[in-house]
């Protein structure tokens, strides 16, 4: 009798300290079946781990590294358990594991093997951000990291801003978070006035912080310090109809 594979099961992670329950009880019973785990830092997989209880120790458990320094020839073998029948975790760093996440390459190669793919239902920043802004859910596009060079930062923002006008279209991108005061800096320095901004700040913490605004208005307040704090940021620039008369 043929062995049956084993399963690769994406793991929403909580976004940050005291936000465990945004996962589903449900999630959490089959994660905590689980000795075998792929992440881009184990160290964080761990704290994850310890965070919802785990009863297996750290010690029976496997974790494989997924991140830019992985060599090619060790990722392409860390679905290789699943055909001993053994059913792997992807965790993300915080969120949703394959979405601005490198654990997609880990989902394509599963399909490419034959190997089940099973989503749970979690956290998503992106559209968590995307729901609560109030801007247009019905088209959007998530850009992920806008380029670290101011001179290109600023050209970069200009066509998001072009892309949601000619589109009517919600622009959504991040940025690393020691650089968010200065993208929010150029965001106000470089958008036109009418554009709708939104900063999602610390989703799911006690520290949440979502508004929208118009680039104007954003200029007239106070802006809070984002300074390492994990953030979405989405623009929204619609198109003016003009309609004639009959």
């Amino acid at each position: 009798m043929e062995k049956q594979l084993g399963k690769l099961y994406l793991i929403p992670s909580s976004m940050g300290e005291n936000a465990v329950q945004a996962l589903p009880q449900y999630v959490l019973e089959i994660v905590h079946q689980l000795d075998i785990f792929i992440a881009e830092r184990p160290k964080t997989a761990r704290r994850f781990l310890k965070s919802i209880q785990t009863p297996v120790p750290f010690a029976e458990m496997t974790f494989y590294e997924l991140n830019k320094y992985t060599d090619a020839a060790e990722r392409n073998t860390f679905l290789d358990v699943a055909f001993e029948g053994k059913d792997i975790g992807l965790l993300s760093e915080a969120g949703c594991p394959g979405v601005a996440d490198p654990g997609a390459e880990i989902v394509a190669m599963a399909h490419r093997r034959g190997v089940e793919v099973v989503p749970f239902v979690g956290p998503s920043s992106i559209l968590l951000a995307l729901m609560a802004s109030g801007m247009n859910g019905q088209q959007f596009a998530f850009s992920g990291y806008l380029p670290a060079k101011p001179i290109e930062r600023v050209k970069a923002l200009k066509r998001e801003e072009n892309l949601s006008s000619s589109n009517n279209q919600t622009r959504i991108f991040i940025e690393t978070p020691y650089r968010n005061n200065p993208l929010v800096q150029d965001v106000l320095k470089t958008l036109s006035a009418s554009t709708l901004f939104s900063i999602a700040v610390d989703l799911t913490l006690p520290s949440q912080y979502i508004r929208t605004k118009s680039i104007q208005d954003w200029r007239k307040q106070d802006l809070p310090d984002l300074h390492k704090r994990p953030a979405i940021f989405l623009l929204y620039s619609p198109t003016m109809k003009k309609y004639k008369r009959r």
